[in-house]
């Protein structure tokens, strides 16, 4: 009887499960990993939008530090008009995008928000926030900033977006303590 050319079902089972095996152990560090790279992200784009705020408040003294993204960033993707106190183009037009809630940047959506402590002139101090825009799947910390520059996270509930205020982000614990 001449010999069989090919594979039995039995070897093609077992070439099967071990290929299931190493997806079931490789996609949750997939996952972490890209968890991880998102939250960087976000807190780098914290950071990024606290100096922006730092730079806007030097360059327009009598506005203070700028009360949304609007003012931070452009009109357009290209800054066409120049930079104005209502539209500053010191920030990336992605970066703005992602504080309207449309599109968000790396799984995070952002805002802004400045007042005056003594309620008149100029906004002296500020918060900036980073909250995944879909918690446990694109990030599983929330990222502010106030003026005083330093980026701090909480791990949010159900949904992100709770440092939204200056008093609110006091409390958040500083990264790398």
């Amino acid at each position: 009887m001449p010999k069989q050319l090919g594979f039995s079902l039995i070897e093609l089972l077992i070439v099967v499960a071990i290929i299931l095996i190493i997806a079931a152990i490789a996609i949750p560090s997939l996952l972490r990993a890209r968890i991880a790279a998102n939250e960087s992200s976000g807190a780098a784009s914290v950071r990024t939008v606290a100096t922006a705020e730092l730079t806007y408040q030097s360059s327009y003294p009598s506005n203070g530090f700028a009360s949304s993204m609007a003012e931070l960033g452009g009109a357009d993707v290209s800054c066409s008009t120049g930079p104005s106190s209502a539209n500053a183009c010191i920030i990336d037009y992605a970066l703005q995008l992602a504080a309207t809630g449309g599109t968000a940047k790396s799984g995070y959506f952002f805002a802004v928000g400045a007042s005056a402590a003594a309620g008149s002139g100029p906004n002296d101090q500020y918060y900036v926030n980073a909250y995944p825009s879909n918690v446990d799947t694109t990030g599983v910390k929330e990222f502010c900033a106030l003026q005083d520059n330093v980026v701090r996270f909480v791990t949010p509930g159900v949904s992100g977006g709770s440092l939204n205020s200056v008093g609110s982000c006091q409390n958040a614990f500083p990264i790398g303590n």
